[in-house]
C-alpha cells in the first residue's frame, strides 16, 4: 500500500539523517584509521646509516605505517641511554647491547625485555695496521677510543682486558671519542691507541684509508649483542604493538638480506642526510654497501646462533652464555634465568615471522619502494 503523501517528508528526512550519521561515522572511522600511532625506537648511535636495516627499512617501505603506527627514531649516546630513555617514557623501543639488556635485568632491577635478536658480537680493537700492539697485552699503557662510555662495548673491553692481564681501572685510559671521523681523526693523531668498536665501525674506518688490525676474544663470535628491546609494561600495555614493530623489523631483515645493494639504494634515498660524502658516488655506495654487508654477516651469525630457522628468534642458552661470561669477567654481580630478561610468550616470534615471505623476498629482488 502506497504511503500517503503527508509521511514522505518525514521519511526523507528520517533516511537523510540516517545518511548523514552513516556517513559521520564512515568519516570518523576513515580519519582515525589514517591516524597512526606514534612510536619512537631509541638507537645508540648519533649516526643512523645504512647499518641499521630492521629500523630504517619499516619506515621507508612503510611496513609499520601501514599496520598503523608511525615510527621514529632517536639517536642517543649508547645502550646505558637508550634505557634511560624508556625508562622516563621518552621512547618505547631501544636497540641495545646484550650487556646493556643483562646489566639492566641483574644490577639495576630494570624489566628490560629482548624481543628480537640481531646480532652476534663482533666488536674488536681496531689498530694501524704497522701499530706495535699485536695482543690485548700490548695495550697496557695505552689509551683506547670507543663511541661513548655508557656503550655496551665498555664491559665487552674491560673483561676483555682483564682476561688478558691488563687492569681497565688502572693499565689504560678508555676515552670516549664519538663515532666515524672524531674516532678515526683521535687514532691518526695519536690521541688515542687503539678503538673498540662493533664491525660495521670497523669497517668504515678501513673504508676511509685506515689498514687495521683487529683484536677480539674469539669466544664473543658465539654470544649474543645487538638486542631489539623494550619493556615489560609496555608488553602489558600494547602487545599487538609489540608484536607489529617487531613483524616489521623481521619483514626488513628479509628484504635487506635479499638484496643488500637495493636495502642501500632505498637507505639513500629515504635518509639522503646520512649518505656520505668525500667521495666518488661509485666509492661511496661501495663503502655503504660493505657497511651492510658486515652488519648482515654479524644479523645472519645471530640468526643461525639463534636455531636458524625464525629471524628474531632469541636462545636463553644462547643469552644465557652471554651472562655467565659477564659474571666471570666481573661485569655483573649476580646472574637471572636468561629466560627472565627475553619476551619468550608462545607464539610470539611465530607471529612475528607471519607474514608472506615470497612477497618480500620478490619484492626485494625487484627493488620495489626505491
Amino acid at each position: 500500500m502506497p504511503l500517503p503523501f503527508r509521511s514522505l517528508p518525514r521519511l526523507l528526512t528520517r533516511l537523510l539523517a540516517g545518511l548523514a550519521l552513516s556517513a559521520g561515522l564512515v568519516s570518523g572511522a576513515a580519519a582515525q584509521a589514517k591516524t597512526p600511532k606514534p612510536v619512537s625506537i631509541a638507537l645508540g648511535t648519533q649516526v643512523v646509516n645504512v647499518t641499521y636495516p630492521w629500523l630504517t627499512l619499516p619506515i621507508a617501505l612503510g611496513y609499520w605505517k601501514d599496520d598503523g603506527y608511525d615510527v621514529r627514531i632517536v639517536t642517543t649516546g649508547g645502550s646505558l641511554q637508550a634505557i634511560q630513555q624508556m625508562m622516563a617514557g621518552g621512547v618505547d623501543f631501544a636497540q641495545v647491547n646484550s650487556t646493556g639488556l643483562i646489566q639492566a635485568n641483574t644490577e639495576n632491577n630494570v624489566a628490560v625485555r629482548g624481543i628480537m635478536g640481531t646480532g652476534v658480537i663482533d666488536w674488536g680493537v681496531g689498530v694501524p695496521a704497522g701499530s706495535p700492539i699485536k695482543t690485548a697485552a700490548d695495550l697496557k699503557g695505552k689509551k683506547i677510543g670507543i663511541f661513548s662510555l655508557g656503550t655496551g662495548g665498555v664491559p665487552l673491553l674491560k673483561g676483555y682486558l682483564r682476561s688478558n692481564g691488563v687492569n681497565p681501572d688502572t693499565d689504560v685510559q678508555i676515552i670516549a671519542t664519538g663515532a666515524g671521523a672524531p674516532a678515526l681523526e683521535a687514532l691518526k693523531t695519536d690521541r688515542v691507541q687503539a678503538l673498540m668498536f662493533w664491525g660495521s665501525a670497523l669497517t668504515g674506518f678501513q673504508n676511509a684509508g685506515m689498514p687495521m688490525r683487529i683484536l677480539f676474544d674469539p669466544a664473543w663470535r658465539a654470544l649474543p649483542d645487538f638486542t631489539f628491546a623494550t619493556l615489560q609494561k609496555t608488553i602489558d600495555a600494547d602487545p599487538a604493538m609489540v608484536e607489529a614493530i617487531a613483524r616489521g623489523a623481521a619483514k626488513a631483515t628479509l628484504f635487506a638480506q635479499t638484496n643488500p645493494e637495493c636495502a642501500r639504494q632505498i637507505h639513500w634515498k629515504h635518509f639522503p642526510g646520512s649518505k656520505p660524502t668525500g667521495a666518488d658516488e661509485a666509492t661511496l655506495a661501495k663503502n655503504d654497501l660493505a657497511l651492510l654487508q658486515t652488519q648482515l654477516e654479524t644479523m645472519a651469525a645471530a640468526h643461525t646462533m639463534n636455531g636458524g630457522k625464525l629471524i628474531g628468534a632469541m636462545s636463553p642458552a644462547a643469552y644465557g652464555r652471554m651472562q655467565d661470561f659477564m659474571l666471570k669477567d666481573g661485569t655483573i654481580k649476580r646472574t637471572l634465568p636468561p629466560e627472565s630478561m627475553l619476551y619468550l610468550k608462545p607464539g610470539f616470534v611465530e607471529a612475528i615471522n607471519n607474514f608472506d615471505h615470497n612477497a618480500v623476498i620478490a619484492a626485494a629482488k625487484a627493488c620495489k619502494g626505491l
